[in-house]
């Protein structure tokens, strides 16, 4: 039988190796998750078999529970909803390690030895700050928390100095794994750090903050498998956290910020002063009908989605507007920003679910050179990845950071539903430029409304 179950997770571990492989690339990327989802089952598998297992009956019930809860969620939830079902996801999975960690504690204690216990303490503290810390970024993207920073005098002052006891709890439990008041000291203390490591961080960096969480959840649940013996949570949770710490540098670096400045600069409770003052002018707002004749007599035009996009649920609007465009011989491009959205691949994900060609999307690399050759770019929903203010003015927040440089374009029209910041609560010279048409309401609506004036130009 234990034969039987090893080879079980060694199928699993393969499979989740070539799933991940497979998430490299779009072509590949559906493939690799049915890879993944099988590595899955045959973890569970083989999970069945386990000859300490003494009665099925809650297991099934796990089993029917969570089967029902994950095909409600994938069949109903709305691809646009995607960063705040990821952040439950980690919070979930982050939460099952801590609850393992900490029967396995309350049931062998001392009895697990130094090592155990270390590995124990360091997936507690891991999960439970995942748990709350991905439940605060859900509260964010939904809406039910502010996305703005949350901060109050001396915070990283006292964050530093509860992660110091947090620690200490740790050490000492190493030095004595007896010490049942410094377990349950820490994990508690864990759950208050999580919520106070993400609450100061607004929803512009939830790309990072996302892929974070991920790594962290990942390394709790490969610590769990160091403490059971369990040889697929070793190599899954390891694939999982050392691939979301990895995406979280890429995504620094595509901010041109610091991983220290994302967790503790409180990015987006800015002044009036710090936004910058090269904002000046009023907005021009141009008509339905004048934005449609520009794109009909266009050669080359250029959208850049942003987070209003996936709110406005205008996807399918924007490709039905590309089809027409291309059905006049306009070339369209896509410019997508590293870090456009709520999470890593935001854009790409919701223009693929609206069967938008991958050969449309192009980086912001690419796109770049081809800004001052572009007739018209479209800016749906997005305000920080296209602030020229990031490449101007060196006093601004974002400053430094690798923008859309859309205000190359011989004309820019931003979609807008109103006047006022973005999430980050950054004012945008872009949008007063002499180059800049606004055009404001709801971007479904707005897409739509194009699509149809394009017919009749």
């Amino acid at each position: 039988m234990n034969i039987y179950i090893e080879c079980c997770y060694l199928l699993a571990s393969i499979l989740f190796v070539f799933g991940l492989k497979g998430l490299t690339h779009p072509d590949s990327a559906r493939r690799g998750m049915l890879l993944a989802a099988a590595g899955m089952a045959a973890a569970i598998i083989g999970t069945l078999f386990k000859p300490e297992i003494v009665t099925y009956q809650w297991i099934w019930i796990g089993l029917i529970i969570g089967g029902v809860i994950g095909a409600a969620m994938s069949i109903w939830m709305p691809m646009t909803a995607m960063p705040e079902r990821t952040a439950l996801s980690h919070a979930f999975g982050a939460f099952a390690a801590a609850l393992v960690g900490a029967g396995e504690y309350a049931e062998h204690g001392p009895a697990l030895g130094v090592i155990k216990v270390g590995a124990l303490g360091f997936e507690i503290m891991l999960g439970c700050l995942t748990f709350t810390g991905s439940l605060i970024a859900f509260g964010k993207l939904y809406g039910a928390i502010k996305g703005t920073p949350i901060t109050f005098k001396g915070q990283n002052i006292f964050n530093m100095g509860l992660l110091a006891v947090m620690v200490g709890c740790f050490i000492y439990l190493i030095y004595d794994v007896s010490a049942a008041m410094a377990f349950y000291t820490m994990m508690a203390l864990a759950f208050c750090f999580g919520v106070l490591l993400v609450i100061p961080i607004g929803s512009a960096d939830m790309p990072v903050v996302m892929s974070l969480l991920n790594s962290y959840a990942g390394l709790a649940a490969a610590a769990t498998g160091f403490v059971l013996g369990n040889n697929v949570l070793i190599i899954a949770g390891t694939l999982d956290g050392f691939s979301g710490f990895i995406l979280s540098v890429l995504m620094c670096r595509a901010m041109n910020r610091s991983m220290k400045n994302v967790l503790f600069g409180a990015f987006g409770a800015v002044s009036d002063a710090a936004a910058g003052t090269a904002a000046e002018g009023t907005m021009r707002e141009v008509s339905m009908e004048d934005v449609a004749t520009q794109l009909a007599y266009a050669r080359q035009v250029v959208f850049v989605p942003g987070y209003g996009m996936a709110t406005a649920q205008a996807q399918y609007a924007v490709r039905e507007l590309t089809n027409l465009l291309e059905g006049r011989g306009v070339t369209v491009k896509f410019g997508i920003h590293p870090v456009a959205g709520r999470m890593p691949g935001h854009m790409n994900v919701l223009l693929a679910e609206a069967n938008v060609p991958y050969s449309l999307l192009y980086e912001m690399d690419q796109i770049n050179p081809d800004m001052q050759q572009t007739d018209v770019a479209v800016v749906i929903g997005a305000n920080d990845v296209v602030n020229p203010d990031a490449r101007d003015n060196p006093q601004s927040p974002i400053a430094g950071m690798p923008i859309i440089e859309v205000d190359r374009a011989k004309s820019v029209v931003v979609l807008k539903r109103g006047k006022g910041k973005g999430f980050s609560g950054l004012e945008n010279p872009l949008f007063f430029k002499p180059v800049t048409g606004m055009l404001y309401g709801d971007a479904k609506s707005s897409l739509t409304s194009l699509a149809q004036a394009v017919q009749e130009v």
